[in-house]
């Protein structure tokens, strides 16, 4: 996926930190709250294949697989815990969200569990399949030519029938609900030396980090971003959120164009580091845990497998690691196409 993003400001060298961060308390407030609302997804140990070929035979390699989620992806842990938090005069006028596919997914699926209505605002090269199941579950799509467009028209919602925005990635809420990914993660497997987390605009990482570290402060918490759609990366070298000019990169699920103070201040204070994958590697990524897990996994997904065998293998060979599996809305074809290019690779 490629676009560019328009009027790039520079990013200032003052550091933008929000003081404000999910406590831990928070999350397990939050985690009880969506208890039987969200599902608590499994881990498993990933024993064979390329983790036994390439890596040290001490090294422990778990999944979290969020791909089983409802709505196939993490992202109704945040709506979720956004569309819940609303009043009775907001759940009557609505939400609103913008989004290419998985966030609107969750949207929806949130505001039909809460009782209320949702207009999602999509570009028209959002998969087929995610329009056809947020429709699915009550959500009117508002198709638009750019996602830009999609933006401006979500806001007009906002200003003319006061709907409530649902933010994709940024918020208190939204991290507190990705949080939840962390708390059920460190009690599932405990001790671990890293977590490995894919970064869009930050929201996932945020959350788990928030939580992992203020469980076990010794475990590495590392983001793992494409090169094509690096704001995060070049926000934590700025010290300061940065808009990029251009996304590109196969993974459209992290191709947030800018990051914002909320989530860039959670991971500033809880990441150790941000760390880069190529495409190519990503595709690599779905493909082993296609052959040795038999997981569908969109390229997002592939994101931590492709940092763990790629430019983090040195640093954590040995350790006991744990992958974020982010999620799984891909098209046959699509996933096809690119397991394809990965096992080629």
């Amino acid at each position: 996926m490629s676009f560019a993003v328009a009027d790039t400001p520079v990013a200032s060298s003052a550091p933008e930190l929000s003081s404000d961060f999910p406590t831990l308390a928070d999350i397990e407030r939050t985690a009880q709250r969506l208890r039987g609302k969200v599902l608590e997804t499994p881990v498993w140990q990933w024993r064979t294949g390329i983790v036994e070929q390439a890596l040290h035979p001490s090294t422990e390699v778990w999944l979290k697989l969020e791909l089983f989620q409802r709505t196939g992806t993490f992202k109704l842990r945040g709506a979720l815990n956004n569309v819940a938090s609303l009043d009775a005069a907001a759940l009557k006028r609505g939400v609103v969200a913008c989004s290419a596919g998985n966030h609107a997914m969750a949207v929806a699926y949130a505001a039909k569990a809460c009782g209320t209505h949702a207009k999602l605002c999509m570009p028209r090269h959002a998969s087929p399949a995610r329009i056809a199941a947020s429709q699915a579950d009550g959500a009117e799509v508002l198709l638009t030519d750019t996602i830009h467009e999609a933006f401006a028209l979500a806001n007009r919602l906002v200003e003319e029938e006061r709907r409530t925005m649902i933010h994709p990635f940024d918020g208190p809420l939204t991290a507190q609900g990705t949080g939840t990914i962390g708390l059920e993660l460190m009690r599932q497997v405990p001790d671990l030396d890293a977590v490995v987390v894919p970064v869009g605009g930050g929201g996932l990482c945020a959350g788990i980090a928030a939580a992992v570290k203020q469980v076990n402060p010794r475990c590495e918490v590392l983001g793992i971003e494409p090169f094509g759609a690096d704001a995060m990366y070049r926000s934590f070298r700025e010290r300061s959120p940065v808009k990029l000019e251009r996304v590109d990169t196969v993974a459209d699920s992290l191709g947030a164009p800018y990051a914002l103070p909320y989530s860039f201040g959670v991971c500033h204070r809880f990441v150790d580091d941000i760390v880069r994958v190529w495409d190519e590697e990503m595709c690599r990524g779905m493909f082993y845990l296609f052959r040795d897990m038999k997981l569908v996994a969109e390229p997002a997904a592939a994101a931590a497998t492709a940092a763990l065998l790629g430019p983090l293998r040195g640093r954590l060979d040995g350790k006991k690691v744990a992958l974020i599996v982010c999620g799984s809305n891909i098209d046959p074809a699509r996933f096809s196409e690119l397991v394809a290019r990965g096992a080629e690779g």
